[in-house]
């Protein structure tokens, strides 16, 4: 089973389960853990060799990734602790694996927060992928990593976000960064399909204004979907919004999960 962190709040029976992206851990949510446990449990996961999820189950995990076998993971949590449904907050990819965690099992899913959410690689993303298939085996993961990061995190005020999981990403290990980056294999496939796919979920976009890789195609998703889905955009921010603009991610989505 992966890690996972509890932060109880007798007075609630409501749980909000946070996801954090590829390279990340459990620990890029230090920002929200004081104001979220203020109104709910706080349920915190380290995913499949991320954060302390890492040395304890590396050599588990010998087959393929997929985002089912990896929203599993999540589900193994929720029926270990028998916690029937929670709302979700992700980040970036991990926005990916909450939504497919939505599509096996919706009744699980109270809402879906969606951080930097992706929903489609556009043409520079796509250069990425493949430059990173390229030279996933040649290069050191963390010269691909600290690229990706400066790519989509590219300015002067996302700094703090690209340091954080850059050195969170210094936890993996090479193999441990192939095996999530074949995750691109079928990232194209399933994004389309939760592009087509509205769920009947509550759900909320959480988007940074300079997030130019992908708040173009969520704006259109929402335009889509909107009678489950709503977007908030955070002025001078970029993608991981919950580092950068803690203050008001943190208000929009605690006002988001009351209201639902």
């Amino acid at each position: 089973m992966i890690t996972y962190s509890i932060y109880n709040n007798k007075k609630s029976c409501q749980w909000v389960t946070f996801v954090h992206g590829a390279g990340g851990s459990s620990s890029i949510w230090f920002k929200q853990i004081r104001e979220f446990q203020k109104h709910f449990n706080v349920l915190l996961l380290d995913l499949r060799g991320h954060g302390d999820s890492n040395s304890k189950i590396k050599k588990t995990f010998k087959q393929k990734y997929t985002f089912k076998s990896i929203a599993n993971d999540v589900l193994e949590v929720l029926d270990h602790l028998q916690i029937k449904s929670s709302h979700f907050v992700g980040i970036s990819l991990g926005t990916i694996v909450i939504r497919q965690l939505a599509e096996m099992h919706p009744n699980r899913v109270k809402s879906m927060i969606m951080g930097g959410a992706i929903l489609k690689m556009n043409f520079r993303s796509q250069i990425l992928m493949r430059l990173g298939n390229i030279f996933k085996y040649v290069l050191p993961y963390l010269v691909l990593y600290k690229f990706f990061a400066f790519v989509i995190m590219p300015n002067r005020n996302h700094k703090q976000s690209r340091l954080l999981f850059i050195n969170e990403a210094k936890k993996l290990y090479q193999k441990e960064f192939i095996r999530w980056f074949k995750l691109t294999a079928e990232i194209n496939s399933v994004l389309k399909w939760f592009r087509q796919q509205e769920l009947n979920i509550p759900t909320f976009y959480v988007m940074g204004e300079e997030d130019y890789m992908f708040l173009p195609s969520v704006k259109k998703v929402v335009e889509k979907h909107y009678k489950s889905s709503k977007l908030f955009v955070i002025e001078k921010c970029g993608h991981v919004v919950n580092v950068e603009q803690s203050t008001i991610f943190n208000k929009e989505v605690i006002l988001f999960i009351q209201s639902n």
